[in-house]
C-alpha cells in the first residue's frame, strides 16, 4: 500500500490510499477543484480514483466530496449513521453511488477496511486499512482512546493519530467561546498533545514505528510543538524517537508517502 496526507488540520483533511487493486480518498474536506491540484502533484488523476470513504459529516471532512463524486461518478462509502447526518448535505451524489455499511469489516478490492466508531459529537470512524501484511490506521477526531480503539488497531506499523491542541494554548486562546473550549477537550470532542503522547506510548508497545500525528488546530496547536512536547513525553517513557518510532507531523499540505 502507499499512503499520503494531502492535507490535514481545522481548514479541511484529505488522504490518498492505493494498493495494487484500487485507489482511495479517505474524506475530501476541500473543494473540489483543490482536491484534483493535489492528487494530481502525486501523479493520480481524479478520474482515477475507484472509491471515497468517508469518516464523519463535518465539513472539514465532506466539503469536495458531493462535488467530486458527481463530477467523477464516484461511490462514496460511509457508515449507515454518518449517512443519516450526511446526506441532506449531498444534493449531487446520484443514489446509486451513496454506498451504506454497517459491519465492522469489508472489503475494497484487495483492502479489507475495519470501521471503528469514535466517540466524536457525530456519528464518526477511523479505519484500519489491511493489505498483504501491511496494516495502516487512521484516527483523527477522537474525544479520548480506550482499550478497544487500541485493540482494533494493535499491531498497525503506521498510524495517523490526531494532535489537536495543546492544552495551556487552548485555555490561554481568545477566538474561542468557553463553551466551545470545553466542547474540544471534552470526551467527545479532539485528542490533546498529551492525550496522543500516551496513546502512542500503547502504540509502539504493541509494535507501531511510524505515527503520523495529524487534525491539528490551526488556533491551539503549532507542528513544531506537537512534535517537541510527544516526543519530550515519550522520552519519560523510554521511548526515543527515531529509534524506536519515528514522528512525522501532517499539515494543511501534501506531505510524506508512505509505502508499505
Amino acid at each position: 500500500m502507499r499512503i499520503i496526507s494531502l492535507a490535514s488540520g481545522s481548514d479541511g483533511n484529505m488522504t490518498y490510499l492505493e494498493s495494487e487493486k484500487v485507489k482511495v480518498l479517505i474524506d475530501i474536506g476541500l473543494s473540489c477543484s483543490e482536491a484534483e491540484k493535489r492528487l494530481k502533484l502525486i501523479g493520480v488523476e481524479p478520474g482515477q480514483i475507484d472509491v471515497i470513504l468517508v469518516t464523519h459529516e463535518h465539513s472539514d471532512h465532506i466539503k469536495g466530496v458531493d462535488a467530486f463524486s458527481c463530477k467523477y461518478d464516484k461511490p462514496v462509502f460511509a457508515h449507515r449513521e454518518v449517512w443519516d447526518d450526511m446526506k441532506y448535505k449531498f444534493s449531487k451524489t446520484p443514489i446509486k453511488n451513496r454506498r451504506f455499511f454497517e459491519t465492522q469489516s469489508f472489503f475494497l478490492r484487495d483492502i479489507k477496511v475495519t470501521a471503528i466508531p469514535l466517540p466524536h459529537d457525530v456519528p464518526c470512524f477511523g479505519y484500519v486499512f489491511e493489505n498483504n501484511g501491511a496494516k495502516i490506521s487512521i484516527l483523527t477526531d477522537v474525544g479520548h482512546t480506550n482499550d478497544r480503539i487500541l485493540d482494533s488497531i494493535r499491531g498497525s506499523q503506521l498510524v495517523y493519530l490526531e494532535a489537536n491542541y495543546d492544552k495551556q494554548m487552548l485555555k490561554d486562546g481568545k477566538k474561542y467561546s468557553p463553551s466551545l473550549k470545553r466542547r474540544i477537550s471534552g470526551g467527545r470532542g479532539h485528542l490533546s498533545n498529551d492525550e496522543s503522547a500516551i496513546f502512542i506510548k500503547h502504540l509502539v508497545e504493541s509494535g507501531s514505528r511510524q505515527i503520523v500525528l495529524s487534525h491539528l488546530s490551526r488556533e491551539n496547536n503549532r507542528p513544531e510543538l506537537a512534535y517537541s512536547y510527544i516526543t519530550e513525553k515519550l522520552k519519560g517513557y523510554g521511548i526515543i524517537e527515531g529509534k524506536h518510532v519515528k514522528i512525522d507531523v501532517a499539515s494543511p499540505n501534501p506531505g510524506t508517502i508512505f509505502k508499505l
